[in-house]
């Protein structure tokens, strides 16, 4: 049963892999498995806005990394048109109209963006197709950036990658930096004049590793205007205690260190992802030097969202700062940043 606040509040998830599981299946099996499997989920959790992130998998790349792409961009206008219980949205009204009328707003994001290359004229395409929120990288090299696990090569956006960039503030698309190597989010900071964000990254003060934001970058962050929603996933939180706990003290580092204004939720609930794409006689794949199947009892997908509201009314958070943490930071960005229309 959702906790009454949790009930009352606008409850944001800025990373959820679900469009990866269901542009898994044959395209007959896409809206099915989203009601069947994922839209009680988000119900159960009290998801009031959901960002699908669009990741391409390493299988699809180089060669067919749009064609991916645009495979699920299109997964994600068919579950919103035959799922009256949510809308798909480009524009802040959208979203406002979406929550007004008790449905769950779905806003699209790319991850990494390998089926734009250095063709960054294609962002405004994607932006036409509904996308909103971007990054340049993920672990690897990207033609646009670095992520995280180059951090040794101390590199900075590359000169397609300042295009995108620029591209994406004229646009109106939002720049987020989760995944993005050290070197790359402080060029970011540099060059934005626009408030950026981290969809699903935690602390690198509490958790020494390179997908963790420091204090300096959140600041940076904050000092621009953005938000940085905190990552669920439990080897990003603690080495070995796999508890809400330690998520939560995540939370109230960011927030100590940016404000609680600044702060959101970005589970990245990747348990029933790992799942549907790792073969029966596989183990799940070790990534960046942790293991994939650990996760925090109870969290393992959108469904256990109304434990965060009770770990945080346990430590004595204020039933307001609650909400900022829970959706409403995000909301004000998005109010802020996404006055553009569908064209």
């Amino acid at each position: 049963m959702i906790d009454d606040l949790h009930g009352r509040s606008v409850v944001a998830d800025t990373h959820n892999d679900l469009l990866d599981a269901v542009a898994h299946r044959p395209v007959e099996r896409w809206v099915p498995h989203f009601r069947e499997r994922w839209l009680p989920q988000l119900q159960q959790g009290g998801v009031n806005l959901q960002v699908l992130p669009v990741f391409v998998d390493d299988v699809f790349r180089p060669e067919g990394a749009l064609r991916q792409t645009l495979r699920m961009i299109e997964a994600a206008h068919r579950i919103a048109a035959a799922s009256p219980e949510t809308r798909l949205c480009h524009s802040a009204s959208d979203i406002d109209e979406a929550l007004a009328a008790d449905r769950i707003a779905l806003v699209l994001a790319l991850e990494s963006a390998p089926g734009v290359g250095e063709d960054v004229e294609l962002l405004e395409t994607l932006y036409r197709l509904g996308v909103r929120i971007a990054s340049l990288a993920h672990f690897g090299r990207t033609a646009l950036a670095d992520g995280s696990g180059e951090d040794g090569t101390g590199s900075r956006l590359t000169r397609a990658g300042v295009r995108a960039h620029a591209e994406m503030e004229r646009l109106g698309m939002i720049f987020d930096v989760s995944h993005l190597g050290a070197a790359g989010v402080d060029h970011v900071l540099e060059l934005s004049t626009r408030p950026v964000m981290a969809t699903h990254s935690s602390a690198r003060a509490l958790r020494d590793h390179h997908r963790n934001l420091t204090d300096e970058q959140l600041r940076g962050i904050a000092a621009g205007g953005g938000v940085v929603c905190v990552n669920f996933f439990a080897p990003f939180l603690h080495e070995s205690d796999f508890t809400i706990d330690r998520l939560v003290d995540h939370i109230e580092h960011v927030a100590g260190v940016m404000g609680v204004h600044r702060v959101g939720l970005g589970p990245d609930f990747v348990k029933e992802v790992l799942e549907d794409v790792t073969p029966p006689c596989c183990e799940a794949p070790v990534i960046e030097g942790v293991r994939t199947d650990r996760f925090l009892p109870g969290l393992e997908g959108p469904a256990g969202l109304p434990l965060v509201t009770e770990a945080l009314q346990k430590r004595g958070w204020p039933e307001d700062d609650i909400v900022r943490v829970l959706g409403q930071n995000v909301l004000d960005l998005f109010r802020t940043e996404l006055r553009g229309s569908a064209t």
